[in-house]
């Protein structure tokens, strides 16, 4: 895990004196980055709720924020959070328009234990792009910095305790390289002392960052633009690899030297390249819209895939904006075309079974893109989810079928897709406590075991 271990120590350290020496002892957790501290939607934390009362958890706090996208990232006692303040122009959420908008990107640090700001960053951003309702990409807090990127292509490295700016670049301007329809919304990674995040461009569709100063260590790959979809780094074949997955194919990249060492063709209709592959064990999962998905085996000697299945309709998953979580043959995510949560297996595809409970409680019929963000903790087995329209809940998933531990309302929708109102931002886990965002508030609910 990506933490400062000195903070991790310091916060163990005083856990166990007030505690004692317990078997029982709750653990902490931080959430540093986008779906957690390996990026695989798993969240380690103990001592919670294993269900939800009728009458809801607890809320500790609710602040405001404004528009965005990006989920909030938690280290110890911060979050760290990107919203946008329009101060000009009429906000137009549809496929085909881009609104000219004027306002502010904001980085804010705020209290995680009362929502108060410690302090904020903040640049002029000019706003060209398709739903513009603010940033798409959530920070990525790693020993004591903090990589953000904001939707129009703004890489910036802050100091994370005093927000203290180390470099800053406009991407666009310095690579020329195209903005995406929908913005730039690969959430950074930041690995060794790089900070890596898709680009686009030839011979440039990946690029490697040095983490203290912002000089260029490497650029790789050739893509007509950035994508959407975050590097990630995963063990396999003996060898760490970098999976980059951009409009045109998936990649596997010497992390130190942006070497390529396998690439497989996979084009996402519209160069929707979203959804992160995941690793689990020896298979590789990619997903994107229109039944484009690909399940690859990774070699077990060496830096290598062979393809397993592609996707056909009414099998596989074909995700829009989200992850799915694979844990013990099966893959839970919601499919595009269906807008259900939908349980497949890992080894052919196979569909189990299918719920819009989570996603929609009172949905029956095909929802275009429906959307909900699936969290496994650990320690318990049960699901976090967290619905487009504002719900969370807590359920158990096997192959057997989707098991409610409980629901409750937490924000509304506040942005539009489709013709309905959706919350798309993917919650953060930490300090025994769930954060969730819309464009007007950013919650703590509480998790913590009476």
């Amino acid at each position: 895990m990506m933490l400062d271990t000195a903070s991790k120590t310091i916060r163990s350290l005083l856990m166990l004196t007030a505690i004692g020496l317990s078997t029982n002892v709750a653990t902490a957790d931080d959430w540093p980055q986008w779906m957690g501290p390996t990026r695989d939607g798993n969240y380690n934390e103990t001592g919670l709720v294993e269900s939800i009362p009728t009458d809801g958890l607890p809320i500790k706090w609710r602040v405001p924020v404004d528009g965005g996208y990006a989920g909030p990232a938690v280290v110890g006692d911060r979050i760290y959070v990107m919203d946008y303040q329009r101060t000009k122009g009429t906000l137009v959420e549809d496929p085909g328009t881009k609104p000219k908008l004027e306002g502010i990107e904001r980085l804010r640090c705020l209290d995680a234990t009362n929502g108060d700001q410690i302090w904020k960053y903040e640049y002029p951003c000019s706003y060209r792009i398709s739903y513009p309702a603010g940033p798409r990409a959530t920070p990525t807090v790693v020993d004591g910095v903090v990589a953000i990127l904001g939707a129009q292509g703004d890489l910036a490295v802050l100091d994370a305790e005093s927000g203290n700016v180390k470099w800053h670049i406009n991407l666009p301007e310095q690579f020329n390289a195209p903005v995406p329809t929908w913005g730039f919304a690969a959430h950074p990674l930041v690995t060794d002392d790089m900070v890596v995040t898709m680009v686009g461009g030839t011979d440039q569709a990946v690029v490697a960052f040095d983490r203290n100063t912002g000089k260029v260590k490497w650029k790789s790959l050739s893509s007509t633009d950035a994508g959407y979809c975050p590097p990630s780094i995963i063990q396999a074949g003996g060898t760490t690899q970098l999976i980059a997955w951009h409009p045109h194919a998936i990649a596997s990249l010497n992390p130190k030297t942006g070497e390529t060492y396998w690439t497989v063709p996979l084009i996402p209709d519209y160069g929707m390249s979203i959804s992160q592959p995941q690793h689990s064990g020896e298979y590789l999962f990619a997903s994107g819209i229109k039944d484009k998905s690909l399940m690859l085996k990774l070699d077990a000697d060496k830096p290598a895939v062979t393809e397993v299945w592609a996707g056909a309709p009414k099998m596989s998953l074909s995700v829009s904006t989200m992850t799915p979580v694979i844990h013990d043959g099966l893959m839970f995510g919601t499919d595009e075309s269906l807008g259900a949560l939908v349980a497949a297996k890992v080894a052919d595809g196979e569909r189990v079974w299918q719920t819009y409970e989570p996603v929609r409680p009172e949905q029956k019929r095909k929802l275009p893109a429906g959307t909900v963000f699936v969290t496994r903790h650990t320690a318990s087995g049960h699901y976090f989810l967290f619905g487009e329209d504002g719900h969370f809940s807590i359920a158990d998933m096997d192959a057997d079928g989707y098991h409610s531990r409980g629901q409750m309302k937490v924000v509304e929708p506040t942005q539009t897709a489709f013709g309905r109102k959706v919350v798309w931002s993917h919650p953060a886990y930490a300090n025994q406590t769930a954060y969730v965002r819309n464009d007007k508030e950013l919650v703590a609910i509480d998790l913590a075991k009476p």
